[in-house]
């Protein structure tokens, strides 16, 4: 029996842990292959629609389901959590290390214009794992992840060889949990209900100056970051055929880490049913990010120029 708690940001990590486990379980058996893979579909569909009624959304108990076909049967219990309580972004106590300290904080004792954690985990995804298959998307071994946040916290001499020797899913993991324990989104909680309206326009010319007037409105640490980000991305996404990760597989990865709702936001009234785990809100997390990977390439210095005629206020 497979245990999950789903959260609204986590689904597809589920959906491929079960599928993991869907596979090595088929094999013993001997089954064909096209069986399983249509048992994992309708595993797969049962958790993206499945809809448990609020009772049992707010209750603290496991909701069980089995499915069952030619003699393999998969039985898994799942109970939803908020994404306030699962990805809830909490400061860091000592503002010596980098994870859970503000970027313009590092940055500036870097010296710096992108911090260096950024800067040595692309590096090293892009001389070894751009050809890795699910990059970023498959997880890398917690402990590795956490040794390698211990090393970046602790700025340890060390660092450029655990980075050479360590597994490229954990690096990629470090430089995702780096952006998630930011104390503030990278794309910032003040410009976080402009980016949900802007993307929302339907004129083409309206979305882009209002887009790129939001991205004139980060504060330079933040745009450059993202801006060496968004590059980096882009070159993975041409890697596709190769490592089977799209614009939009990235920006699903991404969009929800870089851009997410203040607490003010998050505590607004809103429904918590397990349906609305990929929500509209969420959903347009994934396509800001996605706006701006497909947009041809955006120069700080263009942005910079251009502020001269537009407002800061958003």
């Amino acid at each position: 029996m497979t245990e999950v708690a789903v959260t609204d940001c986590n689904l597809n990590s589920v959906c491929q842990h079960l599928e993991e486990r869907c596979c090595v379980e088929d094999q013993p058996a001997r089954r064909t292959s096209s069986t399983g893979a249509k048992l994992w579909g309708r595993v797969r569909n049962r958790l993206l629609r499945q809809k448990l009624d609020p009772q049992a959304v707010q209750s603290k108990n496991w909701h069980v389901d089995v499915i069952e076909m030619s003699g393999i049967k998969v039985e898994f219990s799942m109970k939803f959590t908020s994404r306030d309580l699962s990805l809830k972004r909490t400061p860091s106590k000592k503002q010596s290390g980098v994870f859970g300290v503000k970027i313009s904080v590092v940055t500036k004792r870097e010296r710096s214009k992108v911090p260096y954690i950024v800067r040595q985990c692309i590096e090293e995804v892009e001389k070894r794992g751009i050809d890795e298959v699910g990059i970023y998307r498959i997880s890398g071994v917690a402990t590795d992840i956490q040794a390698l946040k211990a090393a970046f916290d602790t700025n340890t001499k060390d660092i450029l060889v655990m980075l050479s020797d360590m597994d490229i899913n954990a690096i990629a993991g470090t430089l995702k949990l780096y952006f998630r324990e930011l104390p503030e989104p990278l794309l910032t909680d003040r410009l976080y209900p402009a980016f949900m309206e802007g993307i929302s326009l339907s004129d083409p010319a309206a979305k882009e100056n209002c887009m790129m007037h939001l991205l004139r409105s980060l504060p330079d640490p933040n745009l450059i970051t993202f801006l060496t980000l968004l590059e980096h991305l882009k070159r993975v996404a041409e890697k596709e055929p190769v490592n089977k990760m799209s614009l939009h597989n990235l920006a699903t990865v991404f969009g929800p880490t870089l851009l997410r709702p203040s607490e003010a936001e998050s505590n607004k009234p809103h429904v918590t049913l397990a349906s609305d785990i990929w929500s509209h809100d969420v959903m347009a997390q994934v396509q800001v990010l996605l706006y701006y990977l497909q947009h041809s390439p955006i120069s700080f210095a263009e942005l910079k120029r251009n502020t001269l005629y537009f407002s800061t206020d958003v």
